[in-house]
């Protein structure tokens, strides 16, 4: 979520319930000398082991306790001097220049509950409690998300943890499950190390002073040659694609990273990819991958002129020019976009980069109120930027694309999207945002912009049948965010329903009940080969994780049931953290792994 940071920190390069938040967790124990505690966690009841003495009045819940975090003391053998000293200055910035004082970098906030970590697990057969796994679920669903390696020695933000992957693998109805961690160079090189390196984006530069302090210590340590930025910063946190035969784990603050499925359901990392040396820095942690050319279009942005960049891939995986775009004017949070039959479609929102708001103390990613949000329409095969258009759509800030499609012989531009009604919280207080799935209709021969709301429901971490990204689609399957992050259940939105009378679209729901939550669905065929099947003949399918048990599974739904009813379900062998995006890849396009 931090291309932010690859920009940032080049300076130093060479040219089943609606709950509240989760309870807190107790107090986390201040780093001891230069020592660090790396996060591990066991599924049984688990218990902390620290040399503080717990007050009677700090004893945790027994729901609590099953989801501590259990912490193993390592010890870093022969630190080098230059290691020691710029861990005694980290230790000095997190405990009196910038102490975690906001409950959104506060760790024992942050990682509480399923949020936590947890340990890498090699392929472990999963037994079928429920229904049989449908044979077009042969292959494996991926879902992506943060698990920091280290425990935090000070503000830590959940965007900020290391990208950590969760398959399960499915062949002739049996399942095998694996989690392990993107083998990022920031991951490698902290491992190595015994202790973090690279200072978190997201809650490492909050005001000048601490700002300052922490990029002298990271400028410290590049010259001393403990890290070379050149090699990557990032996380590959956020998502995962498939496009030119290759799976890529991805994060938009660095290049993506190749992963590989073994026969036995092994995730291994093959390493970061600059496709030839044509991607430098960093690409979007969603590209659009067109179902019938197979193409795959993404984008970079960042705190500099040009703050937006597009480009694509051709079907083989070949990155192609790319296209800067400096009509965008200042930057913009750009996460995500949408493709048509013709172009690609930008936003621009509330939400900016502006280091310099560090100086009076604040953050360098926050909310512009005074902004007017604007959509941008590139052709999707521009030489140059001279055919770009912008419209205005106040109020109109979108994290989240779901799809976007042309009428009228093109004359009209469809986008379908979340709309974060609170987007002062987005960074801050995830559980207060808000967001709207809304229908914006672009008239390219007047300009007219018009809008309304499909649902007024808290929904977001959207999806649909991938053969209809880019072409008009009827249904979106939409996590019900109850709070944000957390998703307490799925519902289907027939977005044809909004043609006729601009009535509520959820057409089926399924709340996951008392205590459990999932993470962001994902749609997968019956039969994907087959163009004459209905649009939402499939399953959608998605981790739910029980608070109540500690227990995580995997659940398949009937995407036609008016219930979404569940068909299948498999127990895990160890809990799941909440996490962002997810993907299913068929076992033929394992293959050709």
């Amino acid at each position: 979520m931090d291309s932010f940071s690859s920009s940032f920190l080049s300076t130093f390069s060479p040219p089943n319930c609606t709950s509240s938040h989760p309870p807190p967790t107790p107090s986390l124990p201040s780093p001891s000398s230069f020592r660090v505690f790396s996060v591990r966690t066991e599924e049984k009841t688990q218990t902390t082991t620290t040399t503080t003495k717990r007050q009677p009045s700090q004893e945790p819940s027994k729901k609590q306790t099953r989801n501590i975090v259990k912490r193993t003391r390592y010890i870093v053998p022969d630190q080098s001097l230059p290691s020691t000293i710029f861990n005694a200055f980290d230790s000095i910035i997190n405990n009196f220049i910038d102490p975690p004082l906001r409950i959104s970098v506060d760790p024992k906030h942050v990682l509480s509950d399923n949020f936590s970590p947890v340990d890498e697990l090699p392929p472990t057969q999963c037994e079928v409690i429920e229904g049989t796994l449908p044979s077009c679920l042969d292959g494996a669903y991926f879902r992506n998300g943060p698990n920091p390696q280290f425990l935090p020695r000070g503000p830590y933000h959940l965007f900020d943890g290391d990208g950590m992957l969760h398959a399960i693998r499915i062949s002739k109805g049996k399942a095998k499950f694996c989690s392990r961690y993107v083998k990022t160079y920031k991951y490698n090189i902290e491992k190595d190390a015994g202790f973090p390196i690279i200072p978190n984006v997201f809650s490492g530069f909050n005001g000048l002073t601490a700002s300052a302090a922490r990029m002298a210590v990271t400028a410290g340590r590049f010259l001393s040659g403990q890290f070379d930025p050149t090699k990557g910063i990032g996380l590959a946190n956020t998502s995962l694609a498939f496009f030119g035969n290759k799976l890529y784990a991805l994060g938009e603050s660095d290049l993506p990273y190749a992963i590989k499925l073994t026969k036995d359901g092994d995730i291994i990392t093959l390493g970061r990819q600059d496709f030839d040396g044509k991607l430098f820095m960093s690409m979007t942690a969603h590209p659009k991958i067109d179902p019938l050319t197979k193409e795959a279009f993404a984008f970079r942005y960042g705190p500099i002129p040009p703050f937006l960049t597009f480009f694509r891939f051709n079907e083989n995986g070949e990155k192609q020019a790319d296209v800067q775009v400096f009509s965008m004017t200042s930057p913009s949070f750009l996460h995500d976009f949408a493709i048509t039959k013709n172009y690609a479609i930008f936003p621009e929102i509330q939400i900016g980069m502006s280091p310099m708001e560090m100086i009076g103390g604040g953050s360098p990613v926050s909310a512009d109120s005074g902004k007017v949000p604007r959509l941008g329409l590139i052709p999707r095969y521009a030489k140059d930027e001279s055919e770009v258009k912008w419209f205005e759509v106040p109020g109109f800030n979108v994290i989240h694309c779901i799809n976007a499609w042309e009428e009228d012989d093109g004359d009209t531009v469809v986008m379908v999207a979340p709309n974060i009604l609170s987007v002062e919280h987005t960074l801050e207080r995830m559980e207060l945002i808000h967001a709207s799935v809304e229908k914006v209709t672009i008239n390219l021969k007047t300009g007219m912009v018009s809008r309304y709301p499909l649902s007024t429901r808290n929904l977001d971490f959207a999806v649909l049948n991938p053969a209809y990204v880019g072409v008009k689609n009827r249904y979106v399957y939409c996590g019900v965010g109850d709070p944000m992050p957390k998703i307490s259940g799925v519902v289907k939105l027939d977005v044809s329903q909004s043609e006729l009378d601009r009535r509520e679209c959820i057409v089926a729901s399924r709340m996951f009940g008392p205590g459990c939550f999932g993470g962001e669905p994902f749609f997968v065929a019956r039969e994907p080969e087959n163009p004459d099947a209905d649009e939402d003949d499939g399953y959608v399918v998605s981790y739910v994780h029980n608070e109540n048990t500690g227990e995580s599974r995997f659940v398949v739904m009937d995407a036609k049931s008016p219930t979404l009813e569940i068909v299948a379900a498999v127990k895990l062998p160890h809990r799941v953290p909440y996490g962002f995006h997810g993907l299913f890849v068929s076992e033929s396009d394992l293959n050709k792994l």
